[in-house]
């Protein structure tokens, strides 16, 4: 009886599961039925001209914003064209207001008010002095009133035009030295600089005969104190990546014509900061008449630069002191002082265990060796720096980075393939697990990710293929995959490697032969205004949404963003609804799309482009 009872309780048991199964998909398809009856599926046609026709401003902010056919955003330079401000959103105080004239150059973190209130010992008030909270300026950056498209490169190399950078200090002060001239509406750079006022080209091929540049083992370089970057600019060539920076200081706007050149360029000084590069950066580094003290503070700037500089690598310097000799009366300086300058220079490289390679005319070169193998066992013959055997070389100023080698012939960190193969083989920081979670398995996989994507790319922004644009930024980096993938477009990628960032890739990035920086995007990037044409963000609001205000990010881009420049961001979709609420506010024209792979990857893409609009000209400060 026990055992007939228990059956007849499974019975029940199941008779009931059963019923509210059945009751639960009869509902179900009621409403079903209901919902299709009152609100039909809208035709075709009809989503079509909704993704074509709407701006930003007047889109809805959800999932009927993504789409997945090519978007019809315009991406060619028009120069004149008149913003209305009702097709940008449809309540005018929404937009962010225009700041004044003044700020058509500002640099919030080189602002020379703010940097005057700085010691001047070891340039510190020509460094990053970044804005308080409550001086941030949430205004859009103006650009001068007859702004143009600058020229397309290689053009771009040799012209730009005046009324971008308005300045002609340069052209009058170094007018012998043929750094720059105005000719009507344009400047010209013929290519001179304070030691070669023959021309780059010509002073390039002197390096060459002293250090062989056209064979791939030099890709890339550090230009310190680059003046307008003729130096950078015709080593591109030769297939030479040239790192150039300047401060911001008397030579007025000179990193500023350097970008609008198409030269890659920051703003920075050789100061009380370490430099924001990763160690064994470049194979070759440059200092022309730079003045910096290379002999002062026991050594300490040439301490840096051979941090960055890749072993085997080269310095190459002229100016003072080399050839004093010769120039010690036109450099108004004694010949006791100037000998005694390079005497402390030539002893802090024998320090360093640098071998000097050449000193010809007006070029000293040194190469720093290939390990310190040698160097470590004659610490007793010269009083070398501390050698630092630190995971992190970038620990400390006065710290010489020391990598283990197992003998005096193998290359401190890894040697480096010859450019181009570098560019797709795997760095030595990755093939070693110097990157913790970074596996060539990943190195592979992240390449062939950047082949799809670029190919997306190609096809909702033809300007790519046309050379619409030179200067890029990648705000986040990670591997260089998109450097790699534009490597056979004219064109130059900065890589950012966020400073919040889990992992710190940017050494595999140089490894690869491309350049980049350290960056925290709460704060101004090292630039001009009005800099770059394209710049992509992939999950950089995701990584910064508990740090800071989405809008000081945005803001920040569209400070360096070119008018009518591009940019791409990638995120989910929740953070894409919220940047492009931003956006729409920023006379940007903007759209969300699915991923590349289709709609059901949680990943979408925000491609947008900055509008055209300048300052009035009655808003120009008076000369």
């Amino acid at each position: 009886m026990a055992k007939d009872h228990g059956l007849e309780s499974k019975r029940k048991r199941l008779t009931w599961i059963l019923g509210v199964t059945g009751l639960c998909i009869l509902f179900y398809t009621m409403g079903s039925w209901q919902n299709t009856t009152n609100n039909p599926p809208k035709p075709q046609s009809d989503i079509k001209t909704k993704s074509d026709c709407e701006t930003p401003a007047t889109t809805t902010k959800n999932i009927d914003n993504l789409t997945s056919s090519p978007i019809k955003l315009d991406f060619e330079s028009h120069h004149q064209i008149q913003i209305s401000d009702e097709s940008l959103t449809s309540s005018r105080d929404e937009l962010f207001p225009p700041c004044e004239m003044s700020y058509s150059e500002y640099t919030p973190c080189q602002y020379p008010p703010r940097g005057r209130k700085f010691d001047r010992e070891m340039l510190r008030y020509r460094e990053r002095h970044c804005p308080a909270k409550e001086e941030l300026l949430f205004c859009l950056i103006p650009a001068p009133p007859k702004y143009k498209t600058p020229f397309k490169w290689p053009e771009s190399r040799d012209y730009a035009w005046y009324d971008n950078i308005p300045h002609k200090e340069l052209s009058i002060e170094k007018a012998v030295q043929h750094w720059i001239q105005v000719e009507g509406e344009r400047f010209r750079f013929p290519g001179g600089g304070t030691m070669f006022p023959l021309g780059a080209d010509v002073y390039i091929d002197d390096i060459d005969r002293l250090v062989p540049l056209g064979d791939g083992n030099i890709r890339t370089a550090i230009d310190t104190g680059c003046g307008v970057a003729s130096w950078g600019a015709y080593l591109l060539k030769r297939d030479i990546l040239a790192m150039s920076f300047a401060p911001r200081d008397t030579h007025e706007a000179q990193v500023q014509f350097a970008l609008e050149r198409g030269v890659p360029a920051m703003i920075g000084v050789m100061g009380s900061q370490r430099l924001p590069y990763p160690a064994r950066a470049f194979d070759m580094a440059h200092c022309s008449r730079c003045l910096i003290p290379w002999f002062q503070y026991d050594g300490l700037y040439l301490i840096e630069v051979d941090r960055v500089l890749r072993p085997g690598g080269y310095w190459i310097l002229s100016g003072p002191p080399i050839n004093w000799k010769k120039y010690w009366k036109g450099w108004e300086r004694s010949q006791q002082d100037l000998k005694q300058e390079q005497d402390a220079i030539e002893d802090v490289a024998r320090r360093l265990c640098w071998k000097k390679v050449a000193e010809k005319n007006d070029l000293s070169i040194w190469q720093k060796p290939i390990n310190h193998f040698e160097c470590l066992q004659n610490r007793k013959v010269y009083k070398t720096p501390h050698m630092c055997k630190s995971d992190n070389p970038d620990a400390s100023w006065y710290v010489h980075p020391s990598i283990h080698v197992n003998g005096p012939d193998e290359v401190a960190g890894g040697a480096l393939e010859k450019w181009p193969d570098r560019a797709f083989a795997v760095p030595p920081r990755i093939s070693t697990g110097s990157i913790p979670g970074i596996t060539v398995e990943k190195f592979n996989e992240d390449n062939e990710a950047w082949k799809e994507r670029l190919g997306h790319y190609k096809q909702i922004i033809n300007p790519l293929a046309q050379g619409r644009y030179r200067n890029v930024m990648d705000m986040n980096a990670y591997l260089g995959g998109f450097a790699a993938a534009l490597v056979k477009y004219p064109v130059w990628v900065m890589n950012v490697v966020p400073s919040d960032s889990d992992r710190d890739t940017l050494g595999a990035i140089y490894e690869r032969g491309f350049v980049g920086t350290y960056q925290d995007w709460c704060e101004a990037f090292s630039t001009y205004p009005r800099t770059y044409d394209l710049i992509h963000a992939g999950g950089v609001f995701s990584l910064y949404q508990d740090r800071c205000d989405v809008k000081i990010i945005l803001l920040e881009m569209d400070r360096i963003l070119r008018p009518e420049g591009t940019v791409i961001i990638r995120d989910t979709v929740d953070v894409l609804v919220k940047v492009q609420s931003v956006t729409s506010r920023m006379r940007w024209k903007s759209q969300i799309m699915d991923h590349e792979s289709g709609p059901f990857n949680p990943e979408k893409i925000l491609v947008a482009v900055k509008t055209y609009w300048t300052a009035k000209e009655q808003e120009l400060p008076k000369q």
